[in-house]
């Protein structure tokens, strides 16, 4: 079986950690030598394609994977998608793992519609993150496809955005809270033998940031088999402390995955080529978790 997990657990054997670096290009936040004074939508996607290609080939000696946002892209229109689509394939010329961070989801045809428009194309990521707060149903046509094409998918269940403590930690009359109960759904749903890679690990992975180290252990108990991708490390709080629950006793189980405190390291470097000031900040993000699963 050709798995995603399987696929991406090699490539974090390889690379030494499981880590991701995050693009989340923002034109105002690129070198300066990349920016153009007015620049049109037109000259700003050349600009921000310009900088991820640079990103890339910065983070691909350090780490097995990249995390690309597609809202920084699709804000751009068909430029800015069709950017996007180089830009995967050019990851995936330097042996990266490509996930994309859309958060899709729906019912029905609606959810279809979205999963064969970015998983069925061989040209497209390797894994996609969905919204499982629709339910199972919802959840579906995306792990029906993905167990076709050998995709992977991350659905969210416990963010790392503050304002979803109020309604994932709300609790439910059975004493679960609303982040374990969707954790439930996903563990039952990504229990298929179909959707079981070799080391164990479903295509349907779970999001859990963080940021929320309290809620990690309880929701790594009752998702075994997912695969976490964790984000929130670096920019945004989460240390690499506070990961430790993400992981299992073999020291596999999760992805971690750091954008701005990679992607705009040098911000904060003495070190006048920004390639070389993310390309050590990816380092860094490489031996902070390789450290803690020692």
């Amino acid at each position: 079986m050709n798995a995603f997990t399987d696929r991406f657990l090699a490539a974090a054997d390889d690379k030494g950690a499981p880590v991701c670096v995050g693009l989340d290009p923002v034109y105002e936040r690129l070198p300066a030598s990349l920016q153009q004074r007015a620049a049109d939508a037109g000259a700003r996607v050349h600009a921000i394609h310009s900088f991820c290609q640079g990103v890339l080939e910065a983070v691909a000696d350090h780490v097995p994977a990249v995390k690309f946002q597609a809202a920084c892209f699709e804000r751009y229109r068909a430029p800015g998608f069709a950017v996007l689509f180089e830009l995967i394939q050019q990851a995936r010329e330097l042996g990266l793992i490509v996930i994309l961070d859309a958060k899709r989801g729906d019912i029905g045809t609606s959810s279809a519609h979205y999963a064969v428009g970015l998983l069925a194309d061989p040209q497209g990521p390797d894994a996609l993150t969905v919204n499982a707060y629709l339910g199972a149903d919802g959840l579906e046509p995306f792990t029906d496809l993905a167990a076709v094409e050998g995709k992977g998918l991350f659905a969210l269940v416990r963010t790392s955005n503050p304002g979803g403590d109020a309604i994932q930690g709300l609790t439910l009359t059975d004493g679960r809270t609303v982040g374990e109960a969707v954790a439930d759904v996903v563990a039952d749903l990504g229990k298929r033998d179909t959707y079981i890679g070799d080391r164990g690990y479903s295509l349907l992975g779970a999001v859990v940031g963080a940021t929320k180290p309290a809620d990690a252990k309880s929701l790594r108990d009752r998702m075994p088999e997912q695969l976490f991708l964790v984000p929130g490390f670096g920019a945004q709080g989460g240390t690499a402390d506070d990961v430790r629950a993400c992981f299992k006793p073999d020291r596999t189980g999760a992805i971690v995955t750091a954008s701005r405190s990679v992607l705009y390291a040098y911000e904060k470097s003495d070190v006048a080529d920004w390639q070389t000031a993310i390309a050590t900040a990816a380092g860094d993000l490489n031996q902070q978790i390789a450290d803690i699963l020692k």
